[in-house]
């Protein structure tokens, strides 16, 4: 009897004690799932803590249950063209000096472990492992003899790293316990996914119902454990998040129009973060909350405030905007009372203080 597969993303968003509840219920009954640490992975993977630290909860765990003897758990960088070790047992530094090579990574890439497969032996690989450099100038030699390569792909996200799992013996783990690592490496890439790290930052910006996690090289993945929301697959938005954080700001806040509203009538909270304390490879977040708090401030307003900020004089804006240079001054004067400064200067660096302007880009119904 084959284990069965990862249910829905249902029992990812429950407590944690529902969340052991559902996956043991999964594995009752069933001889493959009986001995695996579902439960154990799961908390692991759900938890809040730092990334290396889940990572060697993952380890030790895998090791008390897997009869191989050492296990390396990698995330990919592309920015350093290496696997970062996260966690590791039964290797010696030299060996872990060594698999921290870009030469490593590109074995990794030339046999195609870099994608979403399952488990595959090392010896079932076209190559012969003694013509395998990694193995045969420090695998072997440290008395490795065969191995299950693991790829790890978070489900929704992008490929993040592989586990190793290394045996002394020609024989890796039988075909049982093959099946059941195939089954737990979308939790264990979960648990080890950057995109996963930057929840607890996520949260501390109050009220936010969706979120992305913009990578370096382009890319943008749902943030786990929020909505999709459409404002962030918004080429301008994801534009102007992903030029505030390669510019090396932490933190920027502004409105954008709902595209939930009518006519773009009202508004949403767009707030970018900087990730911290995950690979270099992730840029940051971009997160939207409904509750605006625009101070009163009218759709117009708010899209003059922008182009204050920017740097506009009222002819400029009157100008882009296609009205009358008394039209914007009538803008300028209502935003200035509602915002209680005196200076139109004052107005931009409340305005970038508290995110209460949109950024130059949408249209707005006048």
């Amino acid at each position: 009897m084959l284990p069965a597969p990862l249910p829905s993303e249902w029992a990812w968003h429950r407590p944690p004690e529902l969340r052991v509840r559902f996956w043991l219920r999964v594995a009752e009954g069933n001889p493959v799932l009986n001995d695996v640490p579902i439960a154990e992975t799961i908390d692991i993977a759900a938890s809040t803590v730092p990334l290396l630290e889940r990572a060697r909860g993952l380890v030790e765990s895998l090791d008390r249950w897997l009869p191989v003897e050492a296990i390396w758990l990698t995330l990919s960088d592309p920015e350093s063209h290496v696997y970062a070790t996260v966690g590791s047992t039964g290797l010696e530094r030299s060996v872990l000096d060594y698999l921290d090579r870009p030469t490593v990574a590109r074995e990794i890439q030339l046999a195609e472990l870099n994608q979403d497969r399952p488990p595959v032996a090392v010896t079932e690989l076209p190559v012969p492992i003694e013509d395998r450099p990694t193995w045969a100038e420090c695998l072997i030699p440290a008395g490795f003899r065969d191995g299950l390569a693991v790829p790890l792909v978070e489900p929704g996200g992008p490929y993040l790293g592989m586990l190793g799992l290394l045996c002394s013996s020609t024989e890796p783990p039988s075909g049982v316990q093959r099946d059941s690592v195939g089954r737990l490496a979308p939790l264990i890439a979960r648990a080890v996914s950057p995109l996963r790290s930057l929840i607890a930052t996520a949260r501390l910006v109050r009220g936010a119902t969706a979120g992305a996690v913009l990578l370096r090289d382009g890319s943008t993945y749902p943030l786990p454990g929020l909505e999709h929301h459409p404002s962030l697959v918004d080429s301008l938005v994801l534009d102007m998040a992903r030029r505030t954080l390669l510019a090396g700001e932490v933190y920027r806040s502004f409105m954008w129009p709902s595209q939930d509203g009518p006519g773009f009538a009202d508004h949403a909270r767009i707030t970018v973060l900087a990730a911290t304390d995950v690979p270099a490879f992730v840029l940051g977040t971009v997160l939207l909350a409904p509750e605006a708090g625009g101070h009163g401030l009218t759709p117009r307003e708010m899209q003059v405030l922008g182009l204050i900020v920017d740097g506009h004089s009222n002819q400029q804006i009157a100008s882009r905007l296609s009205v009358a240079p008394r039209t914007v001054a009538a803008h300028v004067e209502h935003i200035l009372h509602k915002l209680e400064v005196p200076t139109r200067t004052l107005a931009a660096v409340q305005a970038e203080r508290e995110g209460c302007y949109v950024p130059p880009g949408p249209r707005v119904r006048r």
